[in-house]
């Protein structure tokens, strides 16, 4: 014998969970998407964590060549990427750059998205 059930509709006059927190506004999402570009690649990656794990932070362009095994144009080429989404600052001495993790910068990538 089949027992009927009584059902209690708990949705009635919601259509959706509101929200515990402001989401991204169109501005902030628009330089997330760049920022996540700029790290959306294996190469830069890599860069970003050999100057992360050099002496003071920094690296010079040249010791960041052989370990990624591009050319010195290529490594710039990532390198100014970085740089230009806040990820790296750079600096010139003699004939070569140096490149220096901008403290904080990653925290700021994962603030936006994690409830503060």
């Amino acid at each position: 014998m089949t027992t009927m059930l009584d059902v209690t509709d708990i949705t009635a006059g919601v259509c959706c969970t509101p929200l515990v927190r402001e989401p991204l506004t169109a501005e902030e999402a628009e330089q997330l998407a760049v920022t996540m570009k700029a790290l959306a690649d294996p190469t830069r990656l890599r860069l970003l964590s050999i100057v992360a794990a050099s002496d003071d932070s920094e690296a010079c362009v040249c010791d960041l060549i052989e370990p990624v095994g591009l050319s010195q144009p290529t490594v710039s080429h990532h390198l100014k990427i970085l740089t230009t989404a806040g990820f790296l600052t750079r600096s010139k001495r003699g004939t070569w750059a140096y490149f220096k993790l901008v403290p904080g910068a990653l925290d700021r990538v994962s603030q936006l998205l994690v409830a503060s």
